[in-house]
Protein backbone atom coordinates (compact mmCIF):
# COMPACT_ATOMS: atom_id res chain seq x y z
CA UNK A 1 0.00 0.00 0.00
CA UNK A 2 1.35 3.39 -0.90
CA UNK A 3 1.22 6.54 1.05
CA UNK A 4 -1.47 7.95 -0.50
CA UNK A 5 -3.54 4.82 -0.08
CA UNK A 6 -2.86 4.60 3.48
CA UNK A 7 -4.03 8.04 4.20
CA UNK A 8 -7.18 7.41 2.32
CA UNK A 9 -7.49 4.44 4.70
CA UNK A 10 -6.87 6.25 7.50
CA UNK A 11 -9.35 9.15 6.96
CA UNK A 12 -11.84 6.12 5.85
CA UNK A 13 -11.33 4.89 9.59
CA UNK A 14 -11.14 7.88 11.76
CA UNK A 15 -14.57 9.06 9.84
CA UNK A 16 -15.99 5.45 9.94
CA UNK A 17 -15.02 5.03 13.83
CA UNK A 18 -17.42 8.08 14.45
CA UNK A 19 -19.87 5.91 13.43
CA UNK A 20 -19.70 2.88 15.89
CA UNK A 21 -21.59 4.29 18.55
CA UNK A 22 -24.90 5.43 16.32
CA UNK A 23 -27.55 3.73 14.85
CA UNK A 24 -27.09 5.98 11.34
CA UNK A 25 -30.37 6.61 10.73
CA UNK A 26 -29.38 10.73 10.32
CA UNK A 27 -26.30 9.55 8.14
CA UNK A 28 -28.44 7.17 6.00
CA UNK A 29 -31.54 9.83 5.25
CA UNK A 30 -28.63 11.72 4.16
CA UNK A 31 -27.03 9.33 1.95
CA UNK A 32 -30.67 8.50 0.74
CA UNK A 33 -31.27 11.88 -0.31
CA UNK A 34 -28.59 11.57 -3.32
CA UNK A 35 -30.33 8.44 -4.65
CA UNK A 36 -31.77 10.43 -7.45
CA UNK A 37 -35.34 10.63 -6.71
CA UNK A 38 -35.33 13.82 -5.32
CA UNK A 39 -33.44 15.42 -8.07
CA UNK A 40 -36.44 14.42 -10.91
CA UNK A 41 -38.73 15.67 -8.19
CA UNK A 42 -36.81 18.36 -8.29
CA UNK A 43 -36.60 19.55 -11.97
CA UNK A 44 -40.39 18.44 -12.63
CA UNK A 45 -41.38 21.15 -9.85
CA UNK A 46 -39.15 23.62 -11.10
CA UNK A 47 -40.11 22.94 -14.96
CA UNK A 48 -43.91 23.22 -13.61
CA UNK A 49 -43.42 25.97 -11.37
CA UNK A 50 -40.57 28.09 -12.17
CA UNK A 51 -40.79 30.00 -16.28
CA UNK A 52 -37.92 31.82 -15.93
CA UNK A 53 -35.26 28.95 -16.16
CA UNK A 54 -37.23 25.67 -14.97
CA UNK A 55 -37.04 24.34 -18.53
CA UNK A 56 -33.84 24.96 -19.55
CA UNK A 57 -32.82 23.90 -15.85
CA UNK A 58 -34.81 20.30 -16.33
CA UNK A 59 -33.51 19.93 -19.93
CA UNK A 60 -29.62 20.61 -18.89
CA UNK A 61 -30.25 18.38 -16.02
CA UNK A 62 -31.33 15.54 -18.19
CA UNK A 63 -28.61 15.97 -20.45
CA UNK A 64 -26.13 16.28 -17.67
CA UNK A 65 -27.15 13.03 -15.94
CA UNK A 66 -27.81 11.07 -19.68
CA UNK A 67 -23.85 12.27 -19.84
CA UNK A 68 -22.44 11.19 -16.15
CA UNK A 69 -24.34 8.32 -15.96
CA UNK A 70 -21.93 6.24 -18.48
CA UNK A 71 -18.97 8.01 -17.47
CA UNK A 72 -19.34 6.86 -13.73
CA UNK A 73 -20.15 3.12 -14.98
CA UNK A 74 -17.24 3.42 -17.41
CA UNK A 75 -15.06 4.50 -14.80
CA UNK A 76 -15.89 1.62 -12.05
CA UNK A 77 -15.72 -1.22 -14.46
CA UNK A 78 -12.07 0.90 -15.64
CA UNK A 79 -10.33 0.82 -11.69
CA UNK A 80 -12.60 -1.72 -10.48
CA UNK A 81 -11.40 -0.66 -6.65
CA UNK A 82 -13.02 -2.88 -4.18
CA UNK A 83 -15.34 -0.56 -1.34
CA UNK A 84 -13.75 -0.25 1.68
CA UNK A 85 -16.20 -3.26 2.94
CA UNK A 86 -15.31 -6.02 0.33
CA UNK A 87 -11.29 -4.98 1.14
CA UNK A 88 -11.02 -4.91 4.92
CA UNK A 89 -10.37 -8.11 6.42
CA UNK A 90 -13.56 -8.71 9.40
CA UNK A 91 -15.40 -5.28 8.26
CA UNK A 92 -19.12 -4.67 8.39
CA UNK A 93 -20.56 -1.54 6.58
CA UNK A 94 -23.35 0.33 7.64
CA UNK A 95 -25.58 -0.44 4.50
CA UNK A 96 -25.08 -2.78 1.47
CA UNK A 97 -23.45 -0.95 -1.81
CA UNK A 98 -25.60 -1.15 -5.15
CA UNK A 99 -22.63 -2.03 -7.11
CA UNK A 100 -19.09 -3.83 -6.39
CA UNK A 101 -16.84 -1.25 -6.84
CA UNK A 102 -16.12 2.06 -5.33
CA UNK A 103 -14.43 4.68 -7.71
CA UNK A 104 -15.94 6.85 -8.27
CA UNK A 105 -18.67 8.02 -5.43
CA UNK A 106 -22.08 7.73 -7.73
CA UNK A 107 -23.93 9.58 -5.20
CA UNK A 108 -21.20 12.31 -4.71
CA UNK A 109 -21.10 12.92 -8.51
CA UNK A 110 -24.56 13.00 -9.03
CA UNK A 111 -24.67 15.66 -5.56
CA UNK A 112 -22.08 17.85 -7.05
CA UNK A 113 -23.51 17.37 -10.66
CA UNK A 114 -27.44 18.91 -9.45
CA UNK A 115 -25.18 21.43 -6.92
CA UNK A 116 -23.60 23.07 -9.43
CA UNK A 117 -26.95 22.67 -12.08
CA UNK A 118 -28.87 24.59 -9.23
CA UNK A 119 -26.36 27.20 -8.26
CA UNK A 120 -25.90 28.19 -12.20
CA UNK A 121 -29.30 28.87 -12.72
CA UNK A 122 -29.91 30.03 -8.78
CA UNK A 123 -26.59 31.29 -7.43
CA UNK A 124 -28.56 31.63 -3.77
CA UNK A 125 -28.90 27.84 -3.99
CA UNK A 126 -25.39 27.35 -3.18
CA UNK A 127 -25.12 28.18 -0.13
CA UNK A 128 -27.73 25.12 0.58
CA UNK A 129 -26.73 22.70 -2.12
CA UNK A 130 -23.35 22.39 -1.76
CA UNK A 131 -23.28 21.49 1.62
CA UNK A 132 -26.01 19.19 1.04
CA UNK A 133 -23.85 17.45 -1.74
CA UNK A 134 -20.67 17.32 0.61
CA UNK A 135 -22.56 15.80 3.68
CA UNK A 136 -23.81 12.98 0.59
CA UNK A 137 -20.35 12.57 0.22
CA UNK A 138 -19.39 11.90 3.84
CA UNK A 139 -22.07 9.83 4.60
CA UNK A 140 -20.92 7.67 2.13
CA UNK A 141 -17.50 6.88 3.65
CA UNK A 142 -19.10 7.51 7.25
CA UNK A 143 -21.48 4.51 6.09
CA UNK A 144 -18.45 2.27 5.14
CA UNK A 145 -18.97 2.22 1.15
CA UNK A 146 -16.56 4.58 0.25
CA UNK A 147 -12.71 5.82 0.64
CA UNK A 148 -12.12 9.45 0.75
CA UNK A 149 -10.74 9.50 -2.56
CA UNK A 150 -13.70 7.70 -4.17
CA UNK A 151 -15.86 11.42 -2.69
CA UNK A 152 -13.08 13.58 -4.56
CA UNK A 153 -13.65 11.57 -7.70
CA UNK A 154 -16.92 11.59 -7.92
CA UNK A 155 -17.12 15.10 -6.86
CA UNK A 156 -14.87 16.46 -10.11
CA UNK A 157 -16.93 13.82 -12.00
CA UNK A 158 -19.99 15.97 -11.18
CA UNK A 159 -18.69 19.13 -11.79
CA UNK A 160 -16.76 18.40 -14.88
CA UNK A 161 -19.91 16.61 -16.38
CA UNK A 162 -21.91 20.12 -15.52
CA UNK A 163 -19.49 22.37 -16.86
CA UNK A 164 -20.04 20.50 -19.96
CA UNK A 165 -23.76 20.42 -20.17
CA UNK A 166 -24.07 23.73 -19.26
CA UNK A 167 -21.77 24.76 -22.31
CA UNK A 168 -24.07 22.86 -24.67
CA UNK A 169 -27.20 23.97 -23.67
CA UNK A 170 -26.84 27.55 -22.05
Amino acid sequence: MNAFDRADSKLFYTLFNATQKSDCRIIKVISKSGDGYLYLLLGSLLWAFEPKYGKVFLYTSILAYALELPVYIILKKLFKRQRPCDFFYNFQSHITPADKFSLPSGHTAAAFLMASLLTHFYPSAAIIVYPWACLIGLSRVMLGVHYPSDIAAGAALGLFISAISLSILT
